[in-house]
């Protein structure tokens, strides 16, 4: 099946097989209910004995699987970009590296590493290795450097500005930060007060064939030089390791593969350790979960300075198959992606929203035939989805003449798994693109303290608005939390807290006792902050956010982040969305970014006139039009009705902006997350002006 034996690819296959039909997918284990907190739950395959920890005894690391694949499929693609042409101003055609490639590589610059820090002064046996950069096989190749060298490397988003930067450098002690030329002036800048920073190893051509002394690498060096610093280009690190060979002095399964920092939404990140045991305990997982084989093809573009994007190139590499990564602007991802033709697609909400809309812009919502045959597929898709006796995205006809021309548009028509993470996805917009992609979508559920996995749905699952059932490596719990009405003993089914255990939870947080203590308890349960429910499948939903509830005035409970999907999923115009409660008010206010490409038709035909989306003028007279603001507040109105949202969950005033949240003005997190607090304060005029806007139309309507 998989070509040379291959144990790893041969017992994962065997415990993908789902459970027999009407079966759980994650069984309560007798006797572990205890006061306030319901019974332990576990995959179906692993409810006596230990958790899974490996599927081959002989591979226990990344490292481990890494070489196993290699030995077994030299030849294969591996590592592959699209070189950008300065004369045509393109990128052209993927080229590849093949395992052995790499393998030469990762020796080579792990031991030009090692030299380098030798000559720095550094005496540890080891340290960390900052990645500073853009997805590219560069950062792979460094990772695996380090694993090969017991090293292990400290990510750093590539958006990241200079203040948090300063911090994780700092904080994780980094003598040695591997980067893109972009960011080399700005941690020359931050030398100062970097105290232990004495390399750098530059990613991108330092020259371009300058005269002796003029190069780029010249006079950076000249200034780092005085500033004790060295830069080095990879190439010439990889000479000296290849000059300069070590014996491979591999890491063991309890050392650290990396420190993760989250990017968190309030004060400085949180140094995540995990461990090469956790690392391939979430490897095995998601290959027993969503499937990778030699001839897999993944595509390379959420950040892999977060976790979930680490974790699917483990499983690629694992297999022995092929990583592509995007030429580096998102906006253009389709490009690559109808040139990769992916077997294996990992994505997030918002992206999945964009494609959603796109998807529907082009099909059901066409005039004609070609809007009447989609329609019809559709519909009687999601029939067969929602049939009791045998549940199914598949469509022996509708699949060949229609599903398989929509994906190639986007570039996904040999995708044979979908997964989505990081935030939930909308229930309908879920179903929607199973029915287009006509093959496994899963949604999961992890956290960077999980190494990105503890919840993800099975294979011929087509249930919507869970994350589906346990992983085999993973046991979890629900936990009362009383002060927001979430009870195990709630019908139909149990609510709380999700706690979690697992082969794949991290060590501790770096030089963090304080926090470490605070989010594993004696019992080593690490308490995640979401609030979840489970069903008698044992299929988990998360429902709520611990920390990111709202309490209105009049007591109820709000969760902004639901609110925000919805409307998310539901209007292509809408790009970003901030919905804002205050405990002193009984309602809820709004602020949206719109979409520039998407926005001007809706306005258009709110206001009677023709708006181009490059017409700025007329763009920003909308945004602030009252006319398409009461548009706005029917729209939300109604998809809030669909949604079936409780009457205090209506918002009664908004405000429209062009790009209001991003990472650069520093209001979205990299993984693209909304900072709330900091949302609201640089937004307080336009929300206080929200509520007064709104209690003054309700103070008209009470005297009429």
């Amino acid at each position: 099946m998989f070509g040379p034996s291959n144990l790893l690819l041969e017992k994962a296959a065997e415990l993908a097989v789902p459970p027999p039909k009407g079966q759980s997918y994650s069984v309560q284990i007798p006797g572990s209910q205890t006061e306030g907190r319901s019974a332990v739950y576990r995959h179906w395959r692993f409810a006596n004995g230990p958790l899974l920890e490996r599927l081959d005894p002989a591979i226990t690391t990344v490292h481990e699987a890494f070489e196993a694949s290699v030995s077994k499929y030299p030849r294969n693609k591996c590592l592959g970009h699209r070189p950008y042409d300065s004369a045509t101003k393109t990128f052209s055609a993927y080229e590849w590296q093949d395992y052995a490639t790499v393998q030469t590589r990762r020796n080579n610059f792990g031991a030009g590493l090692v030299h380098l820090h030798r000559q720095a002064g550094v005496t540890e046996s080891s340290y960390g290795v900052g990645l500073w950069c853009q997805n590219r096989p560069e950062w792979q190749i460094t990772d695996l450097a380090c694993m090969s060298q017991g090293l292990f490397t400290v990510s750093i988003y590539d958006t990241l500005g200079p203040d948090t930067t300063e911090f994780i450098i700092n904080h994780a002690t980094l003598h040695c930060v591997v980067t893109g030329l972009n960011h080399v002036v700005t941690l020359l800048k931050l030398k100062p007060r970097l105290p232990t920073l004495k390399i750098i190893v530059v990613l991108d051509s330092l020259s371009t064939g300058e005269l002796p002394g003029e190069s780029k690498g010249d006079l950076l060096n000249a200034l780092a030089n005085e500033m004790g610093v060295t830069i080095h280009h990879i190439k010439d690190v990889e000479a000296l390791g290849e000059g300069q060979p070590l014996p491979l002095n591999p890491s063991r399964p309890e050392d650290p593969a990396t420190i993760n920092y989250t990017s968190g939404t309030t004060g400085n990140p949180k140094g995540v350790v995990l461990t090469h045991k956790n690392a391939h305990s979430a490897t095995c997982a998601s290959l027993i979960l969503l499937g990778s084989s030699p001839d897999s093809v993944y595509c390379s573009f959420l950040p892999l300075a977060h976790i979930f994007e680490r974790l699917g190139e483990h499983g690629i590499l694992a297999a022995g198959g092929a990583i592509g990564y995007f030429h580096g602007n998102v906006a253009e991802l389709v490009e690559d992606l109808q040139m990769l033709r992916p077997t294996t697609f990992a994505g997030v909400p918002r992206l999945y929203n964009k494609f959603g809309n796109v998807i529907r812009a082009n099909t059901v919502k066409q005039a004609g035939v070609k809007g009447a045959l989609s329609r019809r597929v559709v519909a009687t898709k999601l029939a067969n989805i929602k049939d009791e006796n045998n549940p199914t995205n598949k469509h022996a006809f509708y699949d060949r003449i229609w599903s398989k021309k929509v994906s190639s548009a986007i570039g996904l028509d040999r995708a044979r798994v979908l997964v989505s993470g990081s935030a939930p996805i909308d229930p309908t917009l879920h179903q929607f693109l199973r029915v287009i992609f006509a093959t496994h979508f899963a949604q999961g559920y992890g956290l960077t303290e999980t190494y990105a996995i503890g919840l993800v749905q099975h294979a011929g699952d087509v249930s919507e608005g869970n994350c589906g059932g346990v992983v085999p490596t993973t046991e979890c719990c629900i936990l009362d939390v009383p002060d927001m009405d979430y009870l195990t003993t709630d019908k139909p089914h149990p609510r709380g807290e999700l706690l979690m255990r697992a082969n794949t939870q991290f060590k501790e947080y770096h030089r963090d006792e304080e926090e470490t203590k605070k989010a594993v308890d004696s019992e080593g349960w690490f308490h995640t902050g979401d609030i979840a429910s489970v069903d008698e499948m044992g299929r988990f939903k998360i429902i709520d956010r611990r920390k990111n509830v709202l309490k209105l005035a009049q007591g109820e409970y709000i969760s902004p982040e639901r609110i925000e999907n919805v409307y998310l999923a539901n209007f292509g115009w809408m790009a970003t969305a901030y919905v804002h409660g205050d405990s002193h008010q009984s309602f809820l206010v709004a602020l949206f970014g719109v979409a520039p490409d998407m926005f001007p038709a809706f306005a258009s035909k709110i206001l009677g006139e023709k708006i181009e989306f490059d017409d700025t003028v007329k763009l920003q007279a909308a945004l602030k039009s009252k006319k398409v603001e009461a548009a706005v507040l029917k729209e939300l109105d109604r998809v809030g009705k669909k949604a079936k949202f409780n009457n205090w969950e209506k918002v009664k005033a908004v405000r429209l902006f062009v790009d209001p949240f991003t990472v650069d003005n520093q209001l979205l997190t990299p993984t693209l997350k909304l900072k709330r607090p900091q949302a609201a304060k640089a937004f307080r005029q336009h929300l206080d002006e929200c509520y007064e806007e709104a209690l003054a139309a309700e103070t008209v309507k009470a005297k009429l």
